[in-house]
């Protein structure tokens, strides 16, 4: 037996399952990776994968930064561990500083966790307490949307749109109401507030009662059901209607922040100053587990300064490790440095226009969205006829066509069902023109296997 498939077989009894199927799991061409280096991964053969997919959204930086590495080794010989319970210590006053400098406006306060659905689980919680504090201890219900991803504790699964995920846990948090999302609407719309799905959040409002009303949460860039770029105005009118109601409005930003849209903050380009913002993923490229809630200081020192407040009764041992926040400031401060926001504002264009092109060539190719380096691919039988596919081309599609052209393009990505069948792009915000030539030449060959699979 090969270490490869040693590995495998060790992994296969003993390791547990993240949203994969058993069938999946159990197969003998499960990748065992063992090294990364820049855009690319390398497994146990030494066969060299592009992840297409930058780990899960998150290795913003690449592979292998030895200099981000280094930071992660200091910090551990220097301080390995320190609460911020009762006191502070430097990486997270240093990483906390940073964020608030590149946050917008006044959200200058940051809750550390380890994870983007703690982070979610943290802003409902300040949410509730926040209004609690002020006297409104009615304000208990959330709006989000549907088909929206927020995570997977039973708060964020509450908040959560997608009914796949939800069912196998009901029932969940009482008070979350979905409307709907912006799916089919976006650029020049006409104007924001006569769109339905800004007037369903409103309504939803209204039917609740506005006094019962906590949060209202929504991502930048959607997501569940493929990078659902919101039409102009869609924000500032988020903004208004919060506003208006005395709600707080909530950007989860665990994938749009740290320069997927080509931005620090999708919120910040949308023109909107939130309420708070989650944040996970791209704060520290995935080298450490780190996530956060960023809150506007006005909120906090009313809280704080509340008859029977003074506490946010909220926390965690390892929220804000010093080793993950020594991470998060050597992998931001490399990104402001090298410029690689700029690098995702310059190439971002080319890579959804070659994603365009793609999309000409392919009737298969229902739709491309997304912006930066964030897309999605919708499939269809038939783009010109119109003919969706059936549920068994699907499947096929989603379990046997991509997987098979990933080992053989040698490009990863994600292959994706909620609520179509799609194709997730999100490549490490590094990556040059000629990783991006290589990314679409390999999507093209996906597309076309695609096309064959339905057609033939």
């Amino acid at each position: 037996m090969t270490t490869e498939s040693a590995f495998r077989a060790r992994a296969q009894r003993h390791l547990g399952q993240h949203f994969t199927r058993q069938d999946v799991w159990q197969s003998d061409e499960l990748p065992v990776f063992v090294r990364g280096e820049g855009c690319y991964l390398y497994d146990e053969q030494g066969r060299r994968f592009l992840d297409g997919l930058a780990g899960l959204f998150c290795v913003n930086m690449g592979h292998s930064r030895g200099d981000i590495v280094t930071a992660a080794t200091r910090q551990m010989e220097t301080l390995a561990y320190s609460t911020n319970w009762g006191a502070a210590h430097p990486p997270a006053v240093e990483a906390a500083s940073l964020i608030a400098e590149l946050a917008p406006g006044d959200l200058d306060v940051t809750w550390f966790v380890n994870s983007g659905s703690e982070a979610v689980e943290t802003a409902i919680k300040f949410a509730r307490q926040y209004h609690r504090s002020q006297g409104h201890s009615e304000r208990t219900k959330i709006i989000s949307r549907d088909m929206s991803y927020h995570g997977v504790t039973l708060g964020a699964l509450s908040v959560t749109g997608l009914p796949k995920i939800r069912d196998p846990f009901l029932p969940l948090l009482p008070g979350i109401r979905h409307v709907p999302n912006t799916l089919g609407h976006t650029g020049d719309c006409g104007p924001a507030d006569e769109l339905e799905c800004v007037r369903a959040i409103e309504a939803a409002i209204l039917e609740e009662g506005p006094e019962t009303v906590a949060a209202v949460f929504a991502e930048p860039v959607q997501n569940g059901r493929g990078a659902l770029v919101p039409p102009d105005g869609y924000w500032r009118e988020l903004r208004r209607i919060c506003d208006r109601y005395g709600v707080l409005l909530v950007a989860d930003e665990v994938i749009c922040s740290f320069g997927r849209l080509g931005h620090w903050f999708g919120s910040g380009y949308f023109g909107v100053v939130p309420d708070m913002i989650t944040f996970a993923k791209g704060s520290t490229s995935g080298y450490a587990p780190l996530g956060g809630m960023i809150a506007r200081e006005p909120l906090v020192r009313g809280l704080y300064e509340a008859p029977g407040g003074g506490t946010f009764t909220h926390g965690a041992t390892w929220g804000g490790h010093p080793v993950s926040t020594a991470v998060a400031v050597a992998n931001i401060t490399a990104m402001r440095d090298e410029k690689v926001l700029e690098n995702v504002g310059s190439l971002g264009p080319e890579l959804r226009a070659g994603l365009d092109e793609i999309k000409r060539r392919h009737r298969v190719v229902k739709d491309v969205r997304g912006m930066g380096y964030f897309y999605a691919v919708e499939f269809t039988a038939d783009r010109d006829s119109g003919r969706e596919l059936s549920p068994e081309q699907s499947q096929k599609v989603l379990r046997e066509v991509l997987p098979q052209a990933f080992r053989k393009t040698g490009v990863i990505l994600r292959p994706d069902d909620r609520g179509a069948t799609m194709l997730m792009i999100s490549p490490p915000l590094v990556a040059d023109r000629e990783v991006l030539d290589e990314l679409l030449a390999a999507v093209d060959v996906m597309v076309g296997d695609v096309e064959k699979s339905v057609t033939g």
